[in-house]
């Protein structure tokens, strides 16, 4: 994989990691006013989490096809 591939994969993981840490920490300190807000906020970090899955897959197969 080029260096600056891995290096925009690198980013935009972190970026992504980064989101998920503050949605977590909104849930952990009580932020949520209901239990639909929970949901939804349980529902975001989900998507998160299956998008950077996505991207660590993918960055492993351009590292694989080098």
């Amino acid at each position: 994989m080029a260096p600056e591939t891995r290096q925009f994969v690198d980013y935009l993981r972190g970026e992504i990691r980064a989101q998920m840490n503050d949605y977590a920490d909104d849930i952990a300190g009580g932020g949520c006013a209901s239990y639909d807000a929970y949901k939804e906020l349980c529902g975001v970090i989900r998507g998160l989490a299956i998008t950077e899955r996505l991207l660590l897959d993918l960055a492993q197969k351009a590292e694989n096809d080098d």
